[in-house]
């Protein structure tokens, strides 16, 4: 039923050479099943994409249902190359698509990452290399399977498309936090302990920036409270959201979700639905500035903490995205584990890119 739906929305598809498509976790285990269909149906033999908690298609978002987003496109043969799937850092490109890259000279890649490959942030590092790419994308989250999709099914590693630069495009990322207190250094860290910050036990430096009320509540600022590494050289005061994993009151020591050591600098941010809402807004806005007109088409990879969990049940994230770029411009996207702009892994992100 919802493979004919999508088949049907899609109308005719004569000249298009490349797919994507995004199935909500519980259509995982029939990935291979669907992607065999829509290849048949459709004639086009492309495919990529990936399983998220949730999908977004138009100004919709598709949660804690049986969901497809499918968008396909006509693009020249040889102006994009499918990414299979690179599972170790290093692991050099297929020699067809190293050649490719070497004479179309890539500018952007589409990737979907597999959470549970604990080397992932340096594939992105050497598959960067290799194309000079600017990468975007997202991590696949599911209660069930991870499967991936590069032409085929595939799973564990990095995959996805490489678009040469004849294809047009303007991407931005909008964060889900606003920074409290100010940048701190790391003066002791063992791995993603943190000890000490400004030369003070990290947890008296957590509390003071956190505030009283929330200091005498610690237990509860799980999922709420974040730490934040700045990326060094960024002017617009970019940084990588990282979980809080745990507190040892006795010690005063933290651990969070990155690896840690003395001179790097980290702040505290607190998730907030306003101000993301007003970051995303500036991004829609500067986005859609760049691209200079109505765009051909978009992709939006958004955090599955964001959605529903931030701004409400009513699609008012994707409502905004759909309005500022065109309601009737096709956007599809999904609901990631973890966002990927600009060759890096964030958390609590919206990641947008507008094909033009």
């Amino acid at each position: 039923g919802l493979v004919e739906e999508c088949l049907e929305g899609l109308g005719p598809a004569r000249d298009a050479t490349l797919g994507f498509v995004y199935l909500t976790d519980m259509l995982a285990e029939q990935a291979d099943e669907i992607l065999a269909r829509l290849k048949a149906e459709t004639g086009v033999q492309d495919w990529v994409g990936t399983v998220g908690f949730g999908v977004c298609v138009g100004g919709k978002e598709y949660f804690d249902t049986p969901a497809i987003a499918v968008l396909v496109g006509a693009v020249s043969k040889d102006s994009f190359r499918i990414l299979p799937v690179i599972k170790q850092p290093g692991e050099p490109l297929p020699k067809e698509i190293a050649e490719w890259v070497a004479r179309c000279r890539p500018m952007l890649g589409v990737v979907h990452g597999d959470p549970r490959n604990a080397y992932l942030s340096a594939i992105i590092d050497s598959v960067c290399d290799d194309t000079s790419c600017f990468l975007v994308g997202g991590l696949t989250s599911s209660r069930g399977q991870f499967g991936q999709l590069a032409g085929s099914p595939t799973e564990g590693g990095l995959s996805g498309v490489l678009f040469a630069d004849s294809v047009t495009v303007a991407s931005g990322l909008t964060q889900g936090c606003s920074p409290i207190g100010e940048i701190h250094e790391v003066t002791k860290a063992r791995d993603n302990v943190l000890i000490m910050l400004d030369g003070q036990p990290a947890l008296d430096v957590f509390k003071a920036d956190i505030g009283e009320v929330l200091a005498r509540n610690i237990e509860r600022v799980g999922g709420y409270i974040h730490a934040a590494l700045p990326i060094s050289g960024a002017d617009n005061g970019d940084y990588l959201v990282r979980n809080i994993m745990g507190i040892d009151l006795e010690k005063q020591w933290m651990s969070i979700g990155a690896r840690l050591q003395a001179g790097d600098k980290l702040m505290f941010v607190r998730r907030d639905g306003a101000s993301a809402l007003t970051d995303l807004e500036r991004m829609l806005e500067d986005v859609t500035h760049r691209a200079g007109g109505r765009p051909k088409a978009a992709l939006y990879f958004s955090c599955v903490a964001r959605g529903p969990n931030l701004f409400g049940d009513n699609s008012e994230e994707l409502t905004a995205v759909a309005q500022a770029i065109g309601e009737d411009v096709p956007l599809v996207g999904f609901y990631a584990n973890g966002e990927i702009s600009n060759n890096r892994v964030y958390g609590y992100t919206g990641v947008l890119t507008l094909f033009l």
